[in-house]
């Protein structure tokens, strides 16, 4: 399964929230800047993200948006379902009138990877981040945190 670039760009977003979480509100201008997001699509993504109570936002100077919730709290299946039309129909919606359907296959490995993406944590990427840093400058490529990914993917 590939995540769409809505996900993606969603979840980029929300590890920059969790970044600065303790620090200050985040503009959605600074997140377009950094991150090379256009802020007309960062609007529309919150604007999903507001209504499901994943951020919220803060009016006047020094505003911008926070988390909702603790980063232990918000899923990376949460953010998915946020900016993205998950479908929640049943394995019997799946199968064709004969019985026999491959949906069914394909209903339930997206429910077995909703299920995973379902564990994963914000958290999770903000400790990773963090041991990455912690390992100085002998670390790999590969062990540079969810930075590098974040980095790569709201490229792509």
């Amino acid at each position: 399964m590939k995540l769409s670039s809505r996900s993606q760009y969603a979840i980029t977003a929300m590890l920059e929230l969790a970044l600065h979480e303790a620090s200050r509100p985040i503009t959605l201008f600074d997140i377009s800047q950094k991150q090379k997001i256009s802020l007309s699509y960062l609007e529309q993504l919150f604007a999903r993200l507001r209504k499901q109570k994943l951020v919220r936002g803060r009016r006047g100077p020094g505003g911008g948006y926070i988390l909702a919730r603790n980063p232990d709290d918000i899923s990376v299946a949460d953010i998915v379902a946020a900016v993205d039309d998950v479908p929640e129909g049943s394995e019997e919606d799946a199968i064709s009138e004969d019985g026999v359907s491959s949906d069914i296959l394909w209903h339930n490995l997206s429910s077995q990877i909703y299920n995973y993406l379902r564990e994963i944590k914000l958290s999770q990427f903000l400790q990773q981040g963090t041991s990455a840093t912690d390992t100085g400058a002998g670390s790999s490529a590969s062990s540079q945190g969810w930075k590098t990914e974040v980095s790569y993917h709201s490229r792509a």
